[in-house]
């Protein structure tokens, strides 16, 4: 996948979710759509749900959904400050957190593996990669 696209894609969320904090009442349910079209995007170039970064943008638009029901509205507020993490310095908690879940690992979860997941220095790459997690499936 074209990293270009990957950012303009993550570029343009954080820019939807910004004008939405600012007041455009249009803003999230764009950003909805934005990431919704993202992961049918990866999903169908990657021919597959089961790859991290489908995972990731799975999850995310889950996120902005459960994010305007009412008081979870601070969600949306995590989920800017992360794509400007992942934007700014390559840190993506979501994919760090996504890559810890049993069926994208194939070791147990330890202490260890978590600190590692977590505190690793952002880096480019997939995170499953720099963790050295060998799993059975393809994760992108």
């Amino acid at each position: 996948m074209n990293a270009r696209l990957k950012r303009l894609y993550w570029q343009l969320t954080a820019l939807l979710l910004a004008a939405h904090f600012a007041g455009w009442a249009h803003g999230l349910s764009l950003a909805i759509a934005l990431t919704a079209w993202q992961a049918a995007h990866f999903a169908a170039v990657r021919r597959t749900l089961g790859t991290l970064d489908v995972q990731v943008r799975i999850g995310y638009l889950g996120l902005l959904v459960l994010g305007g029901v009412g008081p979870l509205w601070p969600i949306h507020v995590v989920q800017f400050v992360g794509v400007n993490a992942l934007l700014v310095v390559d840190y993506c908690l979501l994919a760090r957190l996504l890559v810890l879940m049993p069926w994208n690992r194939d070791q147990p979860l330890t202490a260890d593996l978590l600190r590692k997941a977590l505190f690793m220095p952002p880096a480019p790459g997939a995170i499953h990669r720099l963790l050295d997690l060998r799993v059975a499936r393809n994760l992108g």
